[in-house]
């Protein structure tokens, strides 16, 4: 994940790290994001921020440059952090979103709720983080297996 990041700092993240994919979660333009996949040769996924329906409209002039979408919950007024706070939206916004559109869902989500999320989004793919940490960074290997459990309950009651 990177934010507004220079070339020499994703020269020494791809370098060092050799991604499969690059993650732009600033106010990366369409055209920096096309300039940063066509110079790494390498997929790109956009985060965008949502609380509601019209914040969909900013995946528009990136289709057919992302290759996938992250949707993270708009932060809250003087944060800086652009993702990671814990805070979900309303995950029936997505419902308006073209089909085609690959992304995954991100922002609040944890065990007591992944639930709800899968079921009222149907995300292609899921980005937890701050829902199974103990404390700012820390992983909790309790909160993982639970967040786990409830995906996988969420699925077995889908298929049921």
């Amino acid at each position: 994940m990177t934010v507004d990041a220079s070339d020499v700092f994703l020269d020494e993240i791809v370098d060092k790290m050799q991604p499969d994919m690059l993650q732009f979660h600033g106010a990366e333009t369409p055209g920096r994001v096309a300039e940063v996949k066509a110079r790494y040769g390498l997929p790109v996924m956009k985060a965008l921020p949502v609380s509601e329906a019209a914040d969909l409209e900013r995946v528009k002039p990136f289709i057919g440059i992302a290759d996938r979408f992250l949707f993270d919950a708009k932060p809250p007024k003087g944060s800086e952090l652009p993702g990671g706070n814990g805070l979900a939206f309303d995950w029936r916004v997505l419902a308006g979103l073209d089909a085609g559109v690959d992304y995954m869902l991100s922002g609040g989500l944890n065990a007591g709720n992944i639930g709800d999320a899968l079921r009222l989004a149907n995300p292609p793919g899921i980005d937890v983080s701050s829902g199974v940490e103990s404390a700012p960074g820390v992983k909790e290997p309790a909160l993982i297996e639970q967040f786990f459990r409830a995906v996988g309950t969420a699925r077995d009651n889908r298929a049921a």
